[in-house]
């Protein structure tokens, strides 16, 4: 399952439904699993040998629905809730 590109990086993007959830890495799509957390401990694995290699890693997950969960990260408000800074 381990396939890194040329740039030094390895991605690995879950995809599927219950029962059918499969790991892409950089266009290649593995095996089935029953779980999408069975499919990201798989994932997972496969990262930690990329990074082991000396490559970036990035695991992508959607979320409930397939969207994707996370937000990027904007560098303002340090992580607090929206109006958390504003309030004494």
């Amino acid at each position: 399952m381990q396939n890194q590109s040329p740039t030094g990086s390895a991605h690995y993007r879950l995809r599927g439904s219950e029962g059918q959830w499969r790991v892409d890495s950089d266009g290649e799509v593995g095996m089935a699993y029953a779980s999408k957390e069975a499919a990201f401990e798989a994932a997972v694995a496969a990262a930690s040998n990329a990074i082991r290699d000396g490559y970036d890693v990035t695991i992508t997950v959607p979320g409930a629905g397939g969207t994707m969960l996370g937000v990027e990260d904007t560098g303002h408000g340090g992580g607090e809730p929206a109006g958390a800074a504003d309030k004494v």
